[in-house]
């Protein structure tokens, strides 16, 4: 209620809100896959430009080796070398959950490292207020990914700054 009020929300607003049951919540939640793939758009048109070859999963795909699938593999998925875990999200549950879901996947990139098979990069690719919110959990995913987190801003520093490099063609 504090931003509600900071932000001077009517309270009748919030009450009718709760009424029609949320519809700005179910509309938020609706286009927050849209929102999401704006920052894998930035990815996939960084790759082509350097002719990079990726596959891009699809949403809930499986692959085996890994858990859940990451959202893009380079040069594909049988032979990774770096992977990428991209999302932009504006609240901290998501962040939240999008961390974890990051610092899984190093963790059984670790897990392929003790079985002795091909290591691979784990690279994070997020924004929004949602990460900005979660401090501490930032500060230990750079740790774990060995500061290959970007940002909207730093996007442009991807291919250098990665494993990514080996694969430009251009």
């Amino acid at each position: 209620m504090t931003h509600a009020t900071q932000e001077n929300v009517p309270y009748a607003v919030l009450l009718y809100e709760r009424y029609l049951g949320r519809p700005f919540a179910t509309h938020r939640d609706a286009v927050s896959e849209l929102v999401g793939e704006v920052m894998e758009n930035a990815i996939e048109q960084r790759l082509r430009e350097a002719g990079v070859s990726y596959r891009k999963t699809g949403r809930a795909e499986r692959i085996p080796g890994f858990g859940q699938a990451p959202d893009f593999c380079i040069p594909d998925e049988l032979n990774p070398s770096v992977i990428i875990e991209a999302k932009v999200t504006s609240d901290d549950g998501t962040a939240r959950d999008k961390v974890t879901r990051i610092k899984e996947l190093e963790t059984q990139r670790n897990k392929h490292l003790q079985e002795g098979r091909q290591p691979y990069e784990v690279v994070a690719c997020i924004d929004g207020r949602g990460f900005r919110q979660r401090r501490a959990d930032m500060r230990d995913l750079l740790l774990r990914l060995t500061g290959k987190v970007f940002t909207a801003a730093t996007l442009d520093r991807l291919i250098e700054s990665t494993g990514i490099r080996e694969f430009k063609s251009k």
